[in-house]
C-alpha cells in the first residue's frame, strides 16, 4: 500500500481560502509542501543469527552446563551428552585401524571376496554416518560433517578402485599376489581410518559447544504461522530445524531435562543472537520497484503499540514468493534499529519472529507544489485538475509526482497559488461558476 504524507497538512493547504457551497464543492489554493512517499508492508522481526543444537547420537542428557535465559558466548560449553554406543563404535574403530597396522595373510582366492566384504563395510559406515549427519540441526554443522563424509567415502573410493584393479591383474597374472594385497590393505586402512575419524567426530561432539554468541534457549523455535516467512527465515536461519522432542501432553515442556533419554537429532537447546535484529517485510509487486537499498523506514510492532522503531532498507529479494494474501510479493530485509514512545520513553527490544509494520519512505519532494489527492480526477485517460480561472471551472491536465491519500505533488499543470477544486471535483463541470 502506498501513502504520502506531508509537513503542510490539507487544511492549511487552502483553509484560509477554501469556500463551501451547499452543493458540496470546495475550492482552496495549491501550495507548496515537502511531501514523502511510503510503501506499507507487513513484516516480522529476525535474529541475527539462530544456532540450534541436537544430540549427534543416541544416549543420555548427563548435564547442562548454562541455565536457560543466560547469554553465552561462542564456543562456551552448553551441555554434556553421554552416549555409550558412540562410544563403543570409536573403541572398535581405532581398534580395527590398531588391527591394520600390520599384514594380514590372504589366500589369492580370497582376495576377492575380502574386497567385496571391505566394499559393504565400507557403504555400511558412510550411510550410517551420512544419516546421523542428517539429523543435525545446525546447518553449518550438518553441512560439515555432511562434507567430511563425502571426502572420507571419496578416498575410500580411490583406494578401493586400486585394489581392485590389481586383484584382476593377478588373476590374469600380471601383477602379483603381494601387489593386491598391499592395494588390499590400504583400502582397508582408508576405510578403518575414515570409520575413526567419523566415530571421533561424533564422540566430540557429544560435548554442545555454542557455535555463535546470543541468549540460550531451551529446546527448539516454536511452530509459527502465516507472517513474512518461515519460522527459520523470520528467526534468521537459512534451512528448516527439525521440531523439539515431542512434549509428553498439553503442558509439558518439550525440551529435553538432566538425566532424560535422547535420540540422534533430538534438539536440546538454542543460541538466540539478538544482538543485530532485523525485519523481514513482505513488499507487493506493484511496490517493489520503489524500493531500495538504503531507504529509511518506520515501523510499528504489534506488540508494543504507539512505539515507532526506525529501520534501514539492507537488501530485496531478486525472486519473488507467494504473499500472505495471495498475490507476488518480493521479501525485503531491513535493519532494526532502537524505537521511542511519543513521550520519549524508550520502547522495548523486539523479539525475533514479533509481528509488524514497516512503512518505507520510497520517494520524496521537498517544497513541492501540491494539491490535496482529492482535488485530482481521471479524465480522457489523463489526471487532471479543475483549475478556477476568472470565477469559472477549466479543466487542467497534470503530471503528477510523489502521490498518496493525503498530498499529491502536481510537477506541471497547476502552479502555486492557483485556485483549484480540492472537494467535490466530480461535481463540477467545465465552465462551472465557483464562488
Amino acid at each position: 500500500m502506498i501513502l504520502a504524507v506531508g509537513v503542510l497538512c490539507v487544511l492549511a493547504l487552502g483553509a484560509a481560502s477554501c469556500s463551501s457551497d451547499d452543493d458540496g464543492i470546495g475550492v482552496g489554493t495549491a501550495s507548496r509542501a515537502d511531501v514523502t512517499e511510503l510503501v506499507d508492508a507487513p513484516a516480522a522481526v529476525t535474529a541475527r543469527a539462530v544456532a540450534t543444537l541436537t544430540a549427534p547420537a543416541d544416549g543420555t542428557l548427563r548435564s547442562l552446563q548454562a541455565p536457560p535465559g543466560s547469554t553465552v558466548s561462542a564456543g562456551q560449553v552448553l551441555a554434556v551428552i553421554d552416549s555409550p554406543g558412540a562410544q563403543k563404535r570409536l573403541a572398535d574403530a581405532e581398534e580395527a585401524l590398531r588391527a591394520l597396522s600390520g599384514t594380514g595373510a590372504v589366500g589369492v582366492r580370497d582376495l576377492s571376496g575380502t574386497q567385496r566384504k571391505t566394499d559393504e563395510a565400507a557403504a555400511q559406515a558412510f550411510a550410517v554416518a551420512r544419516e546421523a549427519a542428517a539429523k543435525i540441526a545446525d546447518p553449518g554443522v550438518r553441512d560439515a560433517l555432511l562434507a567430511q563424509v563425502g571426502a572420507a567415502e571419496a578416498a575410500y573410493r580411490e583406494a578401493s578402485a586400486s585394489s581392485r584393479a590389481l586383484i584382476a591383474s593377478v588373476q590374469n597374472g600380471i601383477a602379483s599376489v603381494s601387489q593386491a594385497m598391499n592395494a588390499l590393505t590400504a583400502a582397508q586402512r582408508a576405510q578403518a581410518k575414515s570409520a575413526y575419524e567419523l566415530a571421533r567426530t561424533t564422540v566430540d561432539a557429544l560435548t554442545l559447544r555454542a557455535p555463535v554468541g546470543g541468549v540460550l534457549q531451551m529446546g527448539g523455535p516454536g511452530a509459527a504461522g502465516g507472517g513474512a516467512g518461515s519460522i527459520e527465515e523470520l528467526l534468521g536461519m537459512g534451512a528448516p530445524v527439525p521440531n523439539a522432542a515431542p512434549a509428553n501432553g498439553p503442558g509439558v515442556d518439550p525440551a529435553p531435562v538432566e538425566g532424560a533419554r535422547v535420540s540422534a537429532g533430538t534438539v536440546i537447546l538454542t543460541v538466540v543472537d539478538t544482538s543485530e535484529p532485523g525485519l523481514l517485510a513482505e513488499v507487493d509487486e506493484t511496490d517493489v520497484l520503489l524500493v531500495s537499498a538504503g531507504q529509511a523506514a518506520e515501523v510499528e510492532l504489534d506488540a508494543a503499540p504507539g512505539a515507532r522503531y526506525a529501520a534501514t532498507v539492507r537488501a530485496v529479494d531478486v525472486l519473488p514468493t507467494t504473499s500472505a494474501r495471495g498475490g507476488v510479493s518480493y521479501r525485503v530485509r531491513l535493519a532494526l534499529r532502537a524505537g521511542t514512545f511519543a513521550d520519549g520513553r524508550a520502547a522495548p527490544a523486539p523479539r525475533p519472529g514479533m509481528s509488524a509494520v514497516a512503512h518505507l519512505s520510497v520517494r520524496s519532494a521537498a517544497g513541492a507544489v501540491v494539491v490535496p489527492a482529492a482535488a485530482v480526477l481521471s479524465a480522457d485517460g489523463r489526471d487532471a485538475v479543475w483549475v478556477v480561472r476568472g470565477g469559472r471551472a477549466q479543466r487542467v491536465p497534470v503530471t503528477l509526482g510523489v502521490a498518496g491519500t493525503d498530498l499529491v505533488q502536481v510537477v506541471d499543470g497547476v502552479a502555486e497559488g492557483d485556485r483549484v477544486v480540492v472537494r467535490g471535483a466530480d461535481k463540477v463541470s467545465a465552465g462551472q461558476e465557483l464562488k
